[in-house]
């Protein structure tokens, strides 16, 4: 059985696809992308903003369906350029601190929604 999970105050979907759906105990959420959701403009001004913002927006998924960000398993980054990993990988440790951070994948892709440069999307316990 699976279950929508419903988000408040997180962006919006850009399309008709569910935010996250949970199915036997994992939350499988749907990229995000950094799109401020209280002003609904996109983060732009550094690489390090734009992952902070993105990683935001998947917390709030994850807290909308009861779980938390140490409960990840795996995300998979999507870059527009990869010369951003570092920068990315930086603010991306903040996250996930504890002693078994999730899996993950990191590729670049040049299919990234306009003026978009950083996508993620995770699979967590929940």
């Amino acid at each position: 059985m699976k279950e929508k999970i419903i988000v408040e105050n997180g962006a919006p979907p850009g399309g008709p696809y569910s935010p996250a759906i949970r199915a036997n105990g994992l939350l499988f959420i749907s990229g995000q992308i950094p799109l401020n959701p209280e002003t609904g403009k996109l983060v732009t001004d550094s690489i390090q903003n734009e992952v902070r913002q993105t990683l935001e927006n998947i917390k709030v998924v994850v807290e909308s369906a009861g779980s938390t960000m140490d409960n990840a398993l795996k995300c998979t980054v999507y870059l527009r350029n990869f010369q951003d990993f570092q920068s990315m990988n930086e603010v991306y440790a903040t996250y996930f601190p504890g002693d078994i951070p999730p899996t993950r994948t990191t590729v670049e892709v040049s299919s990234l929604a306009k003026g978009v440069n950083v996508e993620i999307d995770m699979i967590a316990l929940g």
